[in-house]
């Protein structure tokens, strides 16, 4: 037995447009795909350089 819209009860029509509109989730995405990797500054070599004068000036004086 088919039933009409009348017989369905109140909300049927806006079950349906819910159903049209929300019924299907969206695709998955991939972790991948949401993270971005990139350095939060540039990396500067003379910082990490290792200086012996430096060193003597800071723990000596």
């Amino acid at each position: 037995m088919t039933r009409t819209s009348d017989e369905r009860g109140p909300g049927a029509a806006e079950a349906a447009v819910r159903r049209a509109r929300f019924g299907a989730l969206p695709e998955r995405i991939r972790l991948e795909d949401t993270v971005e990797e990139r350095p939060a500054t540039t990396p500067d070599p003379a910082r990490d350089a290792y200086s012996e004068d430096e060193w003597l000036v800071r723990t000596c004086l």
